[in-house]
């Protein structure tokens, strides 16, 4: 199933019902209104809702109108938890080195989770504000669960069986206030996981993930492929200490691809190349750091456009795109 929150003047949004192929929707109020009451109330609810979403695919609902992403907030606009996992490891180890650390191994440490504010998640259309004009404000591309009630000290397996719904965001921090969140927005629609079919593998999405910046692709790479600390870990470690509730999110961290080892031309020492490119622009400075020893590429400034989209294999995407520009502070 796939689902959407649409602005409706309320805090939590009108829950959508949308059909695989995000060209038409339904409102499925006599069954629920909210996506957070669904999960609350997952056994219960979710086979009502797939009937229905049956009959949209197959043309038999009624009162169908077309879809409209521009006018969705977060398929979950407010929530009890939203914690980041670190899901890539060359992330970590690629900024540690930048800043003359040692690095961490890709499949090394342990998952850890930042937690970030989840009163008010953006759409995918929200405009990114840039405090006074300039700074260093930072996108990054993370795939998220949305979890169900999950057990104390449960297993990484066990954690899996608890996800109910993938989603994509783009989470906003400003990097020299020890990445101080700035906001999260989120794609217009949360996936439950057979949408994804076989591409959901041991707590992985394997589907291609693609960033834009200004107009040009700046990253694309398997989501799933280099994702060192699946998201059974993730959620196990954060329910390592206490219960997690129904509605929780659990974000991969920055979708993160390691490098390249190539040999220079005519006996040149070798040197490493990120064919993949990279999700945020903190690792693309560090990539330069890396490579040059000097940064030039600059956070992000008023009149920059960030877009981020997940494809399913059929070449359709997944989740609808995430597109943001960024606005001057107003005064």
């Amino acid at each position: 199933m796939k689902f959407a929150s649409y602005f409706d003047g309320s805090r939590d949004g009108q829950l959508v019902l949308v059909s695989r192929d995000l060209s038409q929707a339904v409102y499925p109020s006599h069954i629920a209104n909210r996506l957070q009451q669904v999960l609350d109330d997952w056994n219960y609810l979710s086979p009502q809702l797939q009937d229905l979403y049956d009959q949209l695919n197959a043309g038999r609902a009624r009162h169908v109108f077309a879809f409209n992403p521009a006018q969705c907030m977060a398929p979950l606009p407010r929530v009890y938890q939203w914690a980041h996992g670190a899901g890539y490891g060359s992330h970590a180890a690629l900024l540690r080195e930048a800043q003359g650390l040692e690095a961490l191994g890709a499949a090394e440490g342990t998952p850890t989770a930042v937690h970030s504010a989840g009163d008010a998640l953006l759409g995918a259309h929200t405009a990114i504000v840039c405090a006074n004009g300039a700074g260093d404000l930072d996108f990054s591309a993370e795939l998220v669960v949305a979890t169900g009630d999950i057990a104390q000290a449960c297993t990484a397996e066990r954690a899996l069986e608890g996800v109910r719904l993938l989603l994509l965001a783009n989470r906003l921090q400003w990097r020299s206030h020890n990445t101080a969140d700035a906001g999260s927005a989120f794609a217009p629609v949360a996936v439950t996981t057979d949408e994804v079919g076989e591409a959901w593998q041991q707590g992985r999405v394997n589907l291609s993930l693609q960033t834009t910046l200004n107009g040009r692709k700046v990253g694309l790479c398997d989501a799933g492929a280099d994702m060192t600390q699946p998201f059974g870990q993730l959620i196990a470690s954060l329910a390592q200490h206490r219960a997690v509730r129904a509605g929780t999110l659990v974000a991969s961290g920055t979708v993160s691809s390691p490098a390249v080892v190539k040999e220079g031309k005519s006996g040149a020492q070798m040197h490493r190349e990120w064919p993949k490119g990279y999700h945020c622009i903190a690792e693309k400075r560090a990539m330069e750091q890396v490579q040059n020893g000097q940064i030039s590429t600059p956070y992000l400034r008023p009149g920059d456009k960030v877009e981020i989209e997940v494809k399913g294999r059929d070449g359709h995407s997944l989740f609808g795109a995430i597109s943001q520009e960024v606005i001057a502070q107003p005064v």
